[in-house]
């Protein structure tokens, strides 16, 4: 089993929350869990970049000047990509960077980034969690009572209005459902703080996971 720590909201201690090792890995699927970073992150890009060809770039089909006797360079259509306001060739395109990912595959690499997390020592769990004002002040404290340095990520089980309100005004602070983490995040983020029904959801969803991976 492994043991990660209980906190209270004022930071003391309040035992430890055990996790079966059975669901955890760290033998494989590194480079899954890349994969899938860097595809998340390629799905974040707008992909709206555009650039005209030359059929999209208006004027007629009609030579600037003649093919001879004026002793410039031949020329055969003002839209060419060599002249300023022409076209441009090969240029960018609206696109997708959605990249496909299994699902097994993406089961896999959220097991390797929680088991990381959690080998790591980066995971702690609250007893409770609430900041029932939504003052980013009673955040603050609460962040500060955790001894948070670094850019931490507060998991919670369901949306609380109040809290989310309180969080928002903080740059080194992310407060998002279980449901909605992504390996991505506990990769990115050097400390996670779970509720305890926020964690029992992170924990379930891994078990399901091996059990569809078993199957």
């Amino acid at each position: 089993m492994s043991a990660i720590p209980v906190v209270n909201q004022d930071g003391t201690s309040a035992g430890t929350y055990e996790v079966s090792d059975a669901l955890l890995i760290k033998d494989k699927g590194q480079r899954v869990l890349l994969d899938s970073v860097l595809g998340y992150q390629a799905a974040q890009r707008a992909g709206t970049a555009c650039t005209k060809s030359k059929g999209e770039v208006a004027g007629s089909n009609a030579k600037p000047w003649k093919q001879k006797g004026t002793g410039r360079a031949r020329a055969g259509y003002r839209q060419s990509p060599i002249w300023r306001g022409g076209s441009v060739v090969f240029g960018p395109k609206p696109r997708s960077y959605k990249v496909q990912q299994n699902k097994k595959a993406r089961q896999l690499a959220y097991r390797r980034a929680l088991s990381d997390a959690i080998f790591g020592e980066a995971v702690r769990v609250m007893d409770a969690f609430s900041v029932p004002d939504g003052k980013t002040k009673q955040f603050a404290a609460v962040v500060n009572a955790l001894d948070i340095k670094k850019h931490a990520l507060f998991i919670v089980a369901e949306p609380d209005e109040a809290t989310f309100l309180a969080a928002r005004n903080l740059s080194n602070v992310e407060i998002m459902r279980a449901h909605d983490v992504h390996p991505y995040h506990l990769v990115r983020y050097k400390t996670v703080i779970a509720t305890r029904e926020g964690m029992d959801q992170l924990v379930a969803r891994l078990g399901a996971e091996v059990s569809e991976v078993a199957a």
